[in-house]
């Protein structure tokens, strides 16, 4: 089933050698490679940085199904890429610049280094989380600055936490923290917040949550960790030294999907719709991943779709040599 031969039309300087294309280089990426490189299909990764996206960056994982030990983030990606390559991966380091689609459904991935053509493509481009661009956030990232509670909330038991955000994501997460924190203090630019009434409700109810309103965090301090935040009250100006060990940020996420322009129908947020088989609305077009709404943005949940959509795909190529649009 290797090196189908894409549709004769396409121009002679497209490369047409690869079965699957992935734009992306994370957990869901490296997943579905496994995959399709295991099934024989030629597969190619284009990364713009280096492989691991999210993952690379995160200091400890302990919540990956087989490894009971704390692992890296790094060290679980290297793993990841050694097991893909092992199956004939290809990866290139190249940034895409666009994705058309052509009549008959073949797929023209631009990168900055040239176009690549395949039947089938899967988007597992991520999303960065919003940054609240004070300082200290970046210094203090791994090291007390957190985007994930679920990720990270076991190392902060018994400590003292700031939640910034008002939407779901800040108050669920927030909620899911007083498992392991003492105090979870979650702060609010609005008087309001914008989360479901259901999740107020147990935020005002519970014990170990104080909410503070009108209020925004314009600086992080510490030394080797976090020691706590400079808040302000955007009605009365008034600053405030909040002591605390960890600050998690949910002010929502940024899906790289700029590259797409007006493809496909995306949410608000830009986040990817897509159906059980991680299939959007253009046939042959897959979105996995934390570019995928409704994702858990898990390692092991990331894994999932990429797995989902590389045996998709297989069966899509295999429908396509069937009705004679491609062959071997």
């Amino acid at each position: 089933m290797a090196g189908f031969k894409c549709h004769e039309r396409i121009k002679r300087d497209v490369n047409r050698d690869y079965d699957v294309i992935i734009v992306g280089g994370g957990p869901a990426a490296l997943a579905a490679s496994i995959y399709t490189c295991r099934a024989l299909l030629k597969t190619v990764i284009f990364e713009r940085k280096i492989t691991g996206g999210q993952l690379a960056g995160t200091e400890m994982v302990e919540n990956y199904p087989g490894f009971p030990e704390v692992i890296s983030g790094v060290d679980l990606t290297q793993r990841m890429e050694e097991q893909a390559k092992r199956f004939g991966l290809n990866i290139r380091y190249e940034e895409v610049l666009r994705l058309r689609v052509e009549d008959d459904g073949l797929k023209i991935v631009t990168t900055d280094s040239g176009e690549y053509a395949s039947y089938t493509v899967i988007l597992a481009c991520g999303a960065d989380p919003k940054k609240l661009n004070i300082p200290g956030e970046s210094e203090f990232y791994g090291r007390g600055v957190s985007y994930c509670a679920t990720c990270d909330g076991a190392f902060f038991r018994e400590k003292d936490v700031v939640v910034v955000g008002g939407g779901d994501s800040a108050l669920t997460e927030g909620i899911f923290l007083t498992k392991y924190a003492k105090t979870v203090q979650i702060i609010h630019r609005r008087d309001v917040f914008r989360a479901a009434k259901i999740y107020q409700d147990d935020v005002f109810s519970h014990p170990k949550i104080k909410v503070i309103l009108n209020t925004i965090v314009e600086e992080i301090y510490g030394k080797e960790s976090i020691e706590g935040v400079i808040t302000r009250n955007v009605a009365t100006g008034e600053k405030n030294n909040l002591p605390c060990q960890g600050i998690f940020i949910f002010i929502g996420s940024l899906p790289n999907t700029s590259f797409l322009g007006n493809l496909l129908c995306v949410d608000e947020g830009c986040h990817i719709e897509t159906n059980m088989h991680m299939e959007t609305e253009i046939e042959g077009l897959y979105a996995v991943g934390d570019v995928r709404k409704w994702s858990y943005r898990q390692i092991a949940t990331s894994v999932g779709d990429g797995v989902t959509a590389a045996i998709a795909a297989e069966h899509k190529l295999s429908e396509l040599k069937a009705l004679g649009k491609i062959k071997d």
